[in-house]
């Protein structure tokens, strides 16, 4: 199969998108994950535009190592000598130097005629190579730019020595059926086009970056251009994660391979997320939160039958968890009854039909009943407490120049536990004290919060990942307090693993007696 280069731009382009600055530690922390990942070039920033810019480009040049650092420069000599400065200690520097070829842009925005673009292409092509041994030229706002004019700047750019060529759709105009002819065009009338990698460079306007990637890929593109969750300019660029595993699941529509380790795939998503502050969209492909749940009765059924039912690709394929089976009003029985198996909780075949028709109850007055909920209808309906922990009292003292102490009351069956611990901060100290009470420890991997209604008085939504002995263990909470929703949550991945235990124990004492 043909390989794909995958060129990162996450730091240049995907830094570009409002409020997504990042300092130089950040940038060269994405820069390392994006190695681990598998790109083959980093667009490290743009090393003129400010002294912050430039030193993230030095910083990633000189300790990012066994891929090309990229840093973008205007056609022009200032730009140029910064780029190639900020990347000279690189192992495999290259310069991306562009200029606009669209009469839109070269009328009003460079106020140029065409004949003076094509001189400062050719000028800046030239100026670079004698700076560095790789350069790539990019016309911007390419897919709004004349054939016969767009091809003489090619050919004449590839002359003076540029060996990557990259087609951008500046501002998401074209579609993956025109953005096709548009190549083609490009490669019969370019008559050196041969000499320079083909490249492509899509943005998100009207939610074709992909599509026209993918187009691009069919008629000779071998680099794309892409960020990570598609962040950049206005609506983003192509995101890596989509367009790679189109690549993986439909190698027989894509007969191409890439260099990208699709199990860093989600690390790198959420890494990001996390420096940014941006949420990832629930429904948001690969690496949403709903992107391997399920709530449809039919499709949980469907998918705890045999996954490839309803899922074309595995969440551990792009380095996540296993499919998920979100309970809510459209779940059906056998949804229901795996969540019972997986907390460990044994019901007859007529409680187990009375519970769901009372779980069927609260669903309908919730967007999704987690575990609390479930053990809540399991101990009524069998009118006993179901053995689990949940939350009786917590109290936190914190402020910026006292040490933030948490006191939690926490009942097992008929049994109080009360301990107090302190913590770097209140959310820290309530997790302390609540394994003190427990007497189980845990290691947190992940912690979410986001609001599920809106106003002052929202509810807020914590979700933690908590890694018990070797068990990953996911717990839910919700309030409008958010130290109480963060102590629920803890609470609730901290049960999940009991259960776990408990069914672990159950198969072993099974398979000594057998």
């Amino acid at each position: 199969m043909e390989r794909i280069y995958v060129f990162d731009t996450t730091l240049r382009d995907g830094e570009q998108s409002p409020g997504a600055a990042m300092t130089v530690e950040q940038k060269y922390e994405v820069a390392l994950q994006l190695v681990r990942l598998g790109v083959d070039v980093i667009e490290a920033g743009f090393p003129v535009s400010s002294p912050q810019q430039f030193r993230g480009c030095q910083v990633i040049a000189e300790k990012v190592k066994g891929v090309v650092i990229a840093a973008l420069a205007r056609a022009v000599e200032k730009d140029l000598d910064l780029a190639a400065e900020s990347i000279q200690k690189a192992e495999h520097p290259r310069i991306h130097t562009f200029i606009s070829t669209s009469p839109l842009h070269m009328q009003f925005k460079l106020k140029k005629d065409p004949e003076t673009v094509l001189e400062m292409a050719k000028h800046a092509v030239r100026y670079a190579r004698s700076k560095c041994a790789e350069v790539e030229f990019s016309p911007e706002d390419g897919t709004r730019s004349e054939v016969p004019f767009l091809c003489r700047v090619l050919e004449a750019v590839i002359k003076e020595g540029a060996t990557i060529i990259n087609i951008p759709d500046t501002v998401g105009y074209t579609t993956p059926y025109e953005f096709e002819r548009f190549l083609k065009a490009i490669l019969e009338g370019t008559p050196n086009i041969d000499k320079a990698m083909l490249s492509v460079h899509c943005h998100n306007d009207l939610g074709l970056a992909v599509a026209n990637t993918l187009a691009a890929l069919r008629v000779g593109a071998r680099q794309i251009e892409v960020t990570v969750n598609g962040i950049g300019e206005r609506a983003g660029n192509a995101a890596l994660e989509e367009v790679v595993m189109c690549l993986h699941v439909r190698k027989d529509q894509f007969p191409y391979t890439t260099g990208i380790n699709t199990r860093q795939i989600y690390p790198t998503s959420k890494l990001l997320s996390t420096i940014l502050g941006f949420p990832i969209a629930r429904n948001k492909p690969i690496v949403g939160e709903n992107a391997f749940a399920h709530e449809s009765g039919i499709h949980q059924d469907g998918v705890l039958k045999k996954r490839e039912t309803y899922e074309i690709m595995t969440p551990e394929s792009v380095g996540r968890d296993e499919s998920k089976i979100v309970l809510g009003r459209h779940s059906g029985m056998h949804g229901f009854s795996k969540r019972l198996k997986d907390l460990g909780i044994t019901l007859s075949e007529k409680e187990l039909k009375e519970a769901y028709e009372r779980f069927l109850v609260i669903a309908d007055r919730k967007k999704e009943v987690f575990d609390e909920d479930i053990y809540a209808i399991i101990g009524d309906q069998l009118g006993q407490e179901v053995d689990m922990y949940a939350l009786e009292y917590f109290n936190v003292i914190t402020g910026n120049q006292s040490i933030p102490t948490a006191t939690v009351r926490i009942r097992r069956g008929d049994e109080l536990l009360e301990e107090a611990a302190t913590g770097d901060g209140p959310i820290d100290a309530v997790f302390r004290a609540i394994e003190r009470a427990t007497g189980i420890t845990g290691s947190l991997q992940e912690y979410n919060v986001q609001a599920v209604t809106p106003g002052k008085q929202a509810v807020g939504e914590v979700g933690v990942v908590v890694l018990f002995d070797e068990h990953r263990c996911v717990g839910r909470g919700a309030s409008t307090d958010i130290l109480e929703a963060s102590a629920r949550a803890y609470l609730s991945a901290m049960n999940r693993y009991r259960a776990l235990k408990g069914n672990h124990k159950e198969e072993k004492e099974v398979k000594e007696t057998q």
